[in-house]
């Protein structure tokens, strides 16, 4: 089966380079979200793009990669998914009942939204630990965490947005988020799941490591197919969180709209789930109009930048658009590597294997990724 790595992961290398003086994580979610963009053109006015944008537009150094990176997640909110909103500490009370679930109220005027997730502490190492997330679940085989001092947390999205591709689901306005921003009634999914996974990073970090055991500079979250978007957009949209290994995203997340756009039987922008994105994206941006698209995914990608990023394809599901991942993906190490730490993004795509399930051949890049950037002196 034929291998395709967007960029050549040297294992052995990537395991001895040196640290790169760019940080590998913040203590914030937004650094730059005084950058972020305030007005918008209309979509009919916006021109007619047919090349993947410039994720480096207007960046001549590190200190300019902050605004640019507000500027394209402002982008991405108010074309594509509706708004992230911000909350303030005082909005967050965590606790945490027994020893391992931890529990989040979110207070947004009177009315209080409530997470809860259990850690899953590991058995060697001690703390406070590096944690890995999964986005309704970790599908990443369990033998790359064993023997490793990792432990582990689920993100259930149903707790702040219950929408389903299958069976029984509230509809817009009817999500346990929109009583707290009735407001944003018109989002799509993918920025209320984003926002939901910060909570709980804020609640990691109300409590402390003393508390919770857990080293928050050391957060890592992975998701697979729709899951995998979802913890790409987490990453790209909090820069808590040290590294994301989105497994299998498919369209609307890594994949590329322009390029999927031109291919048959792929997710493209017309044939998505619309529950995840603004309904006003289809109407703007559908057919030949997706030109018109004012950033496309490697943007999103990019965001995740200077942390690390691991995007995982299999080409033998076609509706999973890789080869538009790969175009978003080779467009989007540019950015990593115009600040000298290439080997904090890698896309490995291949297939002989099933729907989320990561074969063999994939456990060394992936390992790697969790040892270097979860798991670093």
């Amino acid at each position: 089966m034929k291998r395709e790595l967007v960029l050549p992961l040297l294992l052995a290398l990537l395991a001895t380079l040196p640290c790169s003086a760019q940080p590998r994580v913040y203590d914030q979610e937004h650094t730059g979200r005084q950058h972020a963009l305030t007005t918008f053109a209309a979509a009919a006015d916006l021109p007619v793009v047919r090349e993947l944008p410039n994720a480096l537009e207007g960046v001549n150094t590190f200190s300019d990669w902050a605004r640019r990176r507000a500027e394209i997640g402002s982008l991405i909110q108010h074309y594509g998914i509706g708004t992230k909103p911000a909350v303030e500490p005082s909005q967050v009370q965590a606790r945490m009942e027994g020893d391992t679930m931890l529990v989040v109220d979110v207070t947004v005027g009177t009315e209080t939204l409530t997470l809860r997730s259990r850690i899953y502490y590991p058995s060697v190492g001690r703390p406070p630990y590096a944690l890995m997330m999964g986005t309704d679940m970790i599908s990443l085989p369990r033998e790359l965490f064993e023997g490793r001092p990792v432990a582990m947390m689920t993100f259930h999205s149903a707790q702040v947005n219950d929408y389903k591709q299958w069976g029984p689901h509230h509809d817009r306005g009817e999500h346990h988020f929109d009583r707290l921003y009735p407001e944003l009634r018109d989002n799509g999914a993918y920025s209320e799941w984003a926002w939901g996974v910060s909570r709980l990073i804020d609640g990691l970090q109300q409590l402390g490591p003393d508390v919770t055991k857990i080293d928050t500079r050391r957060i890592g979250i992975t998701g697979c197919s729709y899951a995998g978007k979802m913890a790409l957009y987490s990453g790209a949209f909090d820069e808590r969180i040290a590294l994301t290994i989105a497994q299998e995203p498919g369209g609307g997340g890594a994949a590329a709209w322009r390029v999927s756009h031109l291919q048959d039987d792929v997710e493209n922008i017309d044939k998505t789930d619309y529950h995840w994105f603004l309904e006003s994206q289809r109407t703007n941006f559908g057919g030949d109009n997706v030109y018109r698209l004012p950033y496309d995914q490697h943007e999103l990608c990019a965001m995740v930048c200077p942390r690390a990023l691991l995007l995982l394809g299999n080409p033998d599901f076609k509706w999973l658009a890789d080869d538009a991942m790969r175009a978003s993906a080779a467009e989007a190490a540019r950015v990593w590597q115009r600040f000298g730490i290439a080997e904090r993004f890698g896309c490995d795509i291949i297939g002989g294997h099933g729907h989320c399930q990561l074969p063999l051949s994939q456990y060394a890049v992936t390992q790697s990724f969790i040892d270097r950037f979860l798991l670093y002196e």
